[in-house]
């Protein structure tokens, strides 16, 4: 007789069961294990964009630096973060929004290498205006900081577009005396965010169709 004859029937329908559960498990284990693949191929994914995307921005930054070599190097402007600052003071006259002859001189040298940067990238450039939190001294021209720090990015704005920048790759912001880059404690402070800078940043369009800039 064989040795399965021996076996009680409840032993018998036992063995069926403990197969299936025996199934389940190893079904339930390829799961897991092709869950835990996947999500490490989406990591790694993740990653790689990522790392592509900081290697775009540094060559995007470097390029910039090179194409301002002479202005940064005479410290009329400094790149921080790729926003281009320049300080007020060369720009404008205390509390004006019309830009002095070492300004306008500025921003003409500015254009050229600006445009070569734009290029074909998906990129406009936003002027933006700050000022310190002291108020103004001459009210007849401007309501307030905040006026003044707009009127000034819109000059900055219409000298690159004079000087030769496509009037639909450059829009002007003004920011008053938000964001400071420095408390306003001291004159020395009160100028540094005294400035205006220049910033290269996507296109509504580029946006609008979920593209970034190359």
């Amino acid at each position: 007789m064989q040795e399965s004859d021996d076996l009680s029937p409840e032993t018998r329908h036992v063995w069926p069961a403990i197969g299936d559960l025996m199934a389940c498990l190893f079904g339930l284990f390829v799961l897991l294990f092709v869950g835990q693949v996947t999500v490490q191929v989406g990591l790694t994914q993740d990653l790689v964009a990522e790392q592509a995307a900081h290697h775009a921005a540094t060559e995007r930054l470097e390029s910039l630096e090179r194409l301002l070599a002479g202005p940064l190097a005479n410290g009329l402007v400094t790149v921080t973060d790729g926003r281009i600052g320049i300080r007020g003071s060369v720009l404008f006259e205390r509390s004006s929004a019309e830009l002095s002859s070492e300004g306008r001189s500025l921003i003409t040298q500015l254009a050229t290498p600006l445009r070569q940067y734009l290029g074909s990238r998906s990129l406009s450039l936003m002027v933006s205006g700050f000022t310190d939190d002291l108020p103004l001294t001459n009210q007849m021209n401007h309501a307030d900081n905040w006026e003044l720090s707009a009127q000034r990015a819109l000059t900055v704005t219409r000298a690159l577009v004079q000087a030769g920048l496509p009037s639909d790759a450059v829009f002007a912001a003004g920011f008053g005396s938000n964001h400071p880059v420095a408390p306003n404690d001291s004159e020395e402070h009160r100028a540094l965010n005294r400035r205006v800078e220049i910033t290269p940043v996507p296109r509504p369009n580029s946006l609008a169709a979920g593209t970034v800039p190359p």
